[in-house]
């Protein structure tokens, strides 16, 4: 069934009056109506007319007499009455919009029902399956390692190096810097540390850097002259310096890109050596009961780099 144009701005004008409130029409009939039009004309150009009907303003409401509103009306009956298969075909309309309306609400995301599903999978496929580890864990913890890594939601230690529960103890922040030893700022940091070397009695401090940082081409884009535009952001970021320092001076013709890619690396030495003011992190490496390694992934190619520090940089191994 075709209408006409004249027919279409009837249904049209009606839409924009129920939406301006002066058709006793309910809301969804005008979404039916929207979708009914669009599937008789395939118009694209029809559901930008028909949008703008319904954000008529206050101005354009006050504006519309009842004269139009009589006239549409009119011609609303005359469709209807020309059209006899009109109503049958607005049923079935109603009863596919309505299903496609369900789902897309059913594809809207809830985040407390990702939450849910998520800790439903962790229960379902590593808590009940491992009752011995999680009941060992209920008792305290040992790790092994003690990892630095960045914030950025696509770097997560836990499933990029795939440790279990257990196993590493984590501070994650803003291109995974460790600023140097400091009792009057960057407090959280230091109790970290301080926590995991002389309470948990870690092996092993890794700091875990990666590519595309968007901290450190903050650090990396932070203006000769010192100043900041954010309330924290390149305040944090300035613990690593140094790091730029090395990179513009060793690089500094090469493009930005290439310059944040290996601040990425050197930054991440600046951390390690950052660890070393920290006396109780000294004093492990003197005993040989402590070990800084540095690490870098490269998410965008699949791979990871390591290397260790022991008062001195040692080979580095890719994988």
């Amino acid at each position: 069934m075709n209408l006409q144009p004249s027919e279409l701005q009837h249904l049209i004008l009606i839409c924009g009056l129920v939406f301006a409130g002066q058709a006793p029409i309910i809301t969804p009939i005008c979404i039916v109506v929207e979708r009914l039009t669009l599937a008789i004309t395939m118009d694209g150009k029809l559901r930008k007319r028909m949008m703008f009907c319904c954000c008529l303003s206050n101005t354009s409401r006050e504006g519309m007499g009842n004269e139009s509103c009589d006239a549409a009306m009119a011609g609303l009956k005359k469709l209807i009455s020309e059209k006899g298969d009109l109503k049958a075909m607005a049923v079935a309309r109603i009863e596919q919009v309505t299903t496609e309306l369900k789902a897309v609400d059913n594809q809207l995301f809830n985040p407390v029902e990702r939450m849910k599903t998520g800790f439903i999978q962790f229960k379902k496929e590593k808590y009940e399956k491992n009752p011995a580890l999680f009941g060992q864990l209920a008792k305290g913890q040992s790790p092994k390692f003690m990892v630095f890594a960045c914030s950025d939601s696509r770097v997560c230690p836990s499933h990029v190096l795939n440790f279990q529960p257990g196993e590493a103890f984590m501070v994650r922040n803003i291109a995974n810097m460790v600023p140097p030893y400091d009792q009057t700022r960057y407090s959280g940091i230091g109790a970290a540390i301080e926590y995991a070397v002389l309470h948990l009695k870690v092996e092993n401090i890794v700091v875990i850097g990666h590519s595309c940082c968007g901290g450190i081409r903050g650090l990396m884009s932070i203006p000769d002259d010192g100043s900041t535009s954010t309330d924290f952001i390149e305040d944090w970021v300035k613990i690593c310096l140094p790091a730029k320092a090395t990179v513009k001076s060793e690089c500094g013709s090469l493009p930005l890109p290439e310059q944040c890619s290996r601040c990425e690396k050197e930054a991440v030495n600046v951390s390690l050596g950052n660890l070393l003011t920290y006396p109780f992190v000294r004093d492990g490496l003197m005993k040989k009961t402590l070990a800084l390694k540095g690490g870098y992934y490269d998410f965008v190619n699949g791979s990871i780099e390591l290397w260790g520090l022991d008062f001195g940089l040692a080979p580095s191994h890719s994988v």
